[in-house]
């Protein structure tokens, strides 16, 4: 099986080199790899977990990647096409039977340096070993998860590995290139990319809440509870300084979305400061460092095997559980 190796298109890197070589190390950049490109899976010939009376292997065969579920009489097996994150948290894989995508009902967690439950699979017990496999995607549900992992996931119910730029591209967010290109090679100038520069607050928290899950995608379908605390824009949107005009509280005001995430708590201080520094903005009368340790706290989420930044701004209460 040949694969995609992640990272920004070569047209790209010609004029914006830095952006490209410095984004390509990002989670973004690898969300979505062939299973021959995953460092997990290079790292690791065989993983392995024992869940329900169930075994599950995921291995190396050759330059295949081979995902396997037994009862012990009988066994599933399939070469998994795809690995679905970076591995920096966790990974999941997804393979074909039967015509029909399939989500992997064990995913790697980097915590566990092993396979455990992917996320969603502890509401459910198994019926059967096929059920025990994995989740059957939804053509509504294939479109969404390769729509967020991939570029230019356009015919997601009959996907294949020539359909899709692995992990998000320079493309997914500043738009197809074909028509700045051709005006740049022609010497007619260059027509204009979508630059999220121009967006306030308010449209970077939609645009970036395609994937991340805005406040009225979530505020309309849920969920509810703690497993929101991942959904970024729509927590940020819930802090009672969240102004969608104010530049200073959009998502790249924090985060560079052409780099690695910031994963030094003190780093984000400066940012904090630039709005409470005085001017009749009301000033913490606690610390004056780690701002985020306080009134953005790291929360566990069940089945993750990870703590998440709960972007919702406010002074947290030890037990208070996310709404």
């Amino acid at each position: 099986m040949s694969a995609w190796a992640a990272g920004p298109s070569t047209e790209c890197r010609l004029c914006h080199r830095a952006e490209a070589e410095h984004f390509a190390l990002s989670g973004m950049a690898q969300a979505l790899l062939g299973t021959s490109a995953s460092d997990v899976l290079h790292g690791h010939s065989r993983l392995t977990a024992r869940i329900g009376g169930y075994s599950y292997e995921v291995a190396r065969s050759g330059d295949r990647v081979i995902y396997s579920v037994t009862d012990g009489k009988d066994t599933i097996q399939s070469a998994a096409d795809w690995a679905f994150g970076s591995g920096e948290a966790g990974q999941t894989y997804v393979f074909q039977r039967d015509g029909q995508w399939v989500e992997s009902r064990v995913s790697y967690f980097l915590a566990l340096d092993n396979l455990d439950l992917t996320m969603g699979a502890q509401n459910s017990a198994p019926r059967n070993l096929g059920e025990a496999a994995g989740r059957l995607m939804s053509p509504a549900d294939t479109a969404s998860c390769f729509g967020c992992h991939a570029t230019n996931a356009v015919k997601a119910s009959e996907l294949t590995l020539a359909d899709v730029k692995p992990g998000v591209q320079c493309e997914a967010c500043h738009g197809r290139t074909e028509q700045h290109l051709r005006a740049v090679r022609s010497g007619e100038g260059s027509a204009a990319m979508r630059k999220l520069g121009g967006m306030n607050a308010e449209a970077m928290s939609e645009f970036c809440g395609r994937c991340h899950r805005s406040w009225s995608f979530v505020a309309m379908n849920g969920p509810r509870g703690i497993l929101n605390v991942r959904f970024q824009p729509y927590r940020m949107e819930l802090s009672k300084c969240f102004d969608p005009g104010d530049n200073r509280i959009r998502c790249t005001a924090c985060h560079n979305p052409h780099g690695e995430l910031e994963t030094s708590r003190r780093a984000y201080d400066t940012k904090c400061v630039a709005c409470h520094s005085g001017g009749g903005v009301r000033l913490c009368r606690v610390g004056k460092k780690d701002c985020v340790n306080c009134h953005m706290p790291m929360v566990e989420l069940p089945g993750a095997h990870k703590k998440f930044t709960d972007h919702r701004i406010r002074i947290a209460r030890a037990g208070e559980y996310p709404d």
